[in-house]
């Protein structure tokens, strides 16, 4: 099949190089022209503008960080949706506001194009080695069409309805269950830390009785390790992500105290400086309350006195 690939961050590289492996014809865009040409090498074609990436593809993907950068590419002049062919379709892989979802679907609809909202579970070591975890919706025949390439990215797809919007709206709440892990877990180690008990071990227990997840055994590894650098997924994507995940609560009436105390985590560690590090950095932050010594953010111990 011939696609389309936009963005190639530390995920979308991955995903493009897992459809040129599958056999599909890929043409790439990202807006550092130098990220794109380890692709090249490996049979993509590098497009200079987004409109070259939409001539004649059947499918184009976008795998960008934010609401900004996805209305940029498609709502922009010959963006996507001005040059995507009618009955082509739109695979948004981003993590974007259920809003922005709505406003993909009606648009890509009016121009009698499809649209189908795909966004992924998985750090980028999962995205080069095609172990995403997809999570799709949309139009039947639209999701038919796309199917082979998800398969390429991913190993299991998951479809939840002919309605893209909820697919947005599974993945921000599966980010937020994450993040929340992710304080959970860097509360408990400061607290048996500073109890003498050794992270690493500690962390052995938990995943051998109560919490076999590869989530905890990741995300408590790098918490364990300290670890945060360099970042798989950054902080501040953490924090858009909980916030999205706020808006569509409010949306939708449902309170959720928790998502609130961790955005306020994300904000604190945003205001230490913490921009580049890896999201999980939020699970050092308890430790450093109850005096740890650095960080790393290089924040010296608290003394007393």
């Amino acid at each position: 099949m011939k696609v389309g690939f936009v963005g190639l961050g530390q995920m979308g590289t991955g995903m493009a190089s897992n459809l040129l492996r599958a056999g599909h014809e890929v043409t790439v865009y990202n807006r550092s022209a130098g990220k794109a040409e380890g692709l090249r090498e490996k049979g993509a074609r590098v497009a200079a503008r987004v409109s070259e990436v939409c001539d004649g593809a059947a499918a184009v993907f976008t795998m960008l960080a934010d609401d900004a950068a996805v209305e940029q590419v498609v709502f922009g002049e010959n963006g996507i949706l001005a040059s995507l062919a009618r009955g082509a379709v739109h695979v948004s892989s981003s993590t974007i506001s259920v809003a922005l979802s709505e406003r993909l679907d009606a648009a890509h609809g009016k121009a009698e194009q499809g649209f189908v909202a795909a966004p992924v579970f998985g750090r980028p070591e999962a995205a080069a080695a095609a172990k995403l975890f997809v999570v799709a919706a949309g139009d039947a025949r639209m999701l038919e069409t796309v199917a082979p390439l998800l398969d390429a990215i991913g190993q299991r797809t998951f479809v939840v309805s002919d309605q893209p919007p909820t697919a947005n709206l599974v993945k921000l709440s599966g980010n937020f269950l994450i993040a929340s892990v992710i304080e959970s877990l860097g509360e408990a180690m400061a607290l048996v830390g500073k109890g003498g008990i050794d992270r690493h071990q500690y962390l052995d227990i938990l995943t051998s009785t109560l919490f076999n997840a590869p989530l905890y055994k990741s995300y408590g590894g790098l918490i364990a390790d300290r670890k945060f650098e360099p970042a798989g997924f950054a902080a501040p994507l953490g924090l858009k992500d909980v916030r999205l995940t706020l808006a569509a609560a409010e949306a939708l009436r449902v309170p959720m105290p928790i998502a609130s105390l961790v955005r306020d985590r994300f904000l604190t560690l945003l205001a230490r400086g913490g921009e580049r590090l890896d999201w999980s950095a939020i699970g050092d932050l308890a430790r450093q309350e109850a005096g740890g010594d650095g960080g790393p953010l290089g924040i010296p111990r608290h003394r007393s006195g």
